[in-house]
């Protein structure tokens, strides 16, 4: 079936009718079409009653070709007839312009077709690329960029503006939470996963869900939107590499930041700050300094490197994966007793096996194994080597003690002070994790030149099975170990 398109916003002397249209179209359509209409509605937007109609028509097979009086009949965006051909083309839809002579069923209406779509590229990342520039320079400002608030505030106008609008946070009935979310995390014993089950047991619902879990916690720590900004914010972000739109002197201890910028896909999202933006906003922080940072701290300590070295019940931990799901297979312990629990099943409740090996004889096969396959290895050195965490700590506290030498040529009197204290603070951490390292690398006495697994402490033992293991898929009584050789 071929259809009549016609749209009219106001009547006017110079401009032609609607059922004048109509009649001009039924040249080329005939008498057997259906006619879709619509009188007082604007081409700016495909907002229109019939023009609706017709797509519904289009998506449902009904319709063969559209014959329009002028192309801005159709529409007057670019942008939106270059997404309306999208859907014409998909449904082998033709489309005839009576006034233009266009007809994509001719070669010269397919090479006029290829032109409006590239006009409406252009559009599209013009228009994308104002966005994005509207977005950086609105943050830079310190107001708030766009988008829904972030958990614990609202919008609201920043006051003495005259009535423009400067959108900026305000707190709202989720800021208490906020606070106990660090407050939680701070406790030496807590972790991600007993903050978020002491708020599901109360009954807090999460931003735009209903529980809690390790990542929606991670958002909101790892944000300085909560934090009263003070010099040591500057410092810390200062040693991870940010741009800053603001002087030191400007950190306040009471305005809260903000981080924009472009972000490798790839990239560690809390980790890997190079090249993004700080600002300070325009809202007032929640948290003290002193809070956050320690948070950042715990959280910078406890980031996971592959899923290993996790742990405190098995050397295993890590390499342990539910054969039905694929999620991880976690370690309960009762008195003396270790059950091994799919964490899709207890957590996500997305899965139903039920896993019945023996924790202890499990490690017990799996170590006769490695003492084979280390037996089988050439003899190495006594010094192994800094492992993968203590010498990717190291490289980030060398790279922070850079970006601070590099601060201190353009830093003021104040800012030295600042910078030298950090820096201080960083070597003592250098020096502990070199102990770490010192301590994970103090082997037993073994036969000479030969490693053995049976005499490695717990940790070491995690580090010898990641790196011959890939995983361990279990399944009910039995469980299948995936080699990386």
């Amino acid at each position: 079936m071929d259809a009549i398109y016609a749209r009219q916003s106001v009547d006017k002397a110079d401009s032609l009718s609607i059922q004048g249209q109509i009649d001009l179209c039924r040249q080329q359509a005939g008498d057997d079409c259906k006619i879709y209409q619509d009188k007082g509605f604007s081409g700016k937007n495909t907002n229109r009653p019939s023009f609706q109609k017709m797509m519904e028509d289009v998506e449902g097979g009904l319709i063969r070709k559209i014959i329009v009086y002028r192309l801005d009949r159709f529409s007057r965006s670019i942008a939106d007839f270059g997404r309306l051909w999208e859907i014409l083309k998909a449904h082998q839809v033709e489309f005839v312009s009576m006034n233009e002579t266009f007809d994509t069923a001719t070669p010269m209406g397919r090479a006029m077709l290829n032109i409006i779509m590239v006009f409406a590229q252009l559009e599209r990342e013009t228009t994308a690329e104002r966005v994005r520039d509207n977005y950086y320079q609105r943050a830079k400002l310190g107001s708030w960029p766009g988008g829904p608030p972030p958990y614990g505030f609202a919008i609201g106008k920043l006051p003495g503006t005259d009535g423009m609008l400067v959108p900026t946070l305000l707190p709202d009935d989720h800021a208490p939470v906020v606070e106990r979310i660090f407050r939680s995390y701070d406790r030496s014993e807590s972790t991600l996963g007993s903050v978020a089950r002491e708020l599901n047991a109360d009954g807090i619902p999460a931003p735009r869900r209903v529980t809690w879990d390790n990542v929606s916690l991670s958002r909101i720590l790892h944000s300085p939107l909560y934090v009263m900004a003070d010099e040591d914010i500057y410092l810390y972000y200062q040693g991870k590499g940010l741009n800053f739109a603001n002087r030191l002197e400007e950190f306040d201890g009471l305005h809260a930041g903000m981080i924009v910028g472009k972000r490798d896909r790839s990239a560690g999202k809390y980790q890997d700050l190079r090249d993004q933006h700080f600002s300070l906003a325009n809202h007032y922080g929640l948290l003290p300094s002193e809070l956050w940072l320690r948070c950042q701290y715990k959280l910078d300590r406890n980031r996971q490197l592959g899923g290993a070295g996790r742990g405190k019940h098995t050397w295993l931990t890590g390499l342990l994966k539910c054969a039905k799901c694929g999620y991880s297979v976690k370690v309960n312990r009762d008195k003396d007793k270790y059950y091994l629990v799919c964490s899709g099943r207890s957590n996500l409740g997305l899965c139903d096996a039920s896993i019945r090996v023996d924790l202890r004889a499990l490690e017990h096969s799996v170590e006769q194994e490695l003492e084979q396959l280390l037996a089988q290895c050439p003899e190495v050195e006594r010094d192994t080597g800094e492992d993968r965490e203590t010498a990717q700590a190291l490289a980030e506290i060398d790279r922070k003690i850079e970006h601070l030498m590099s601060a201190l040529a353009e830093g003021s009197e104040l800012t030295m002070s600042y910078i030298n204290r950090t820096i201080e603070k960083l070597e003592q951490q250098r020096t502990r994790l070199l102990e770490k390292e010192d301590r994970l690398h103090r082997y037993p006495k073994q036969l000479p030149g030969r490693l053995r697994f049976g005499p490695l402490d717990f940790e070491q033992k995690k580090l010898v099975a990641a790196q011959f293991i890939r995983e361990i898929q279990m399944s009910g009584e039995t469980a299948e170990v995936i080699w990386n050789i």
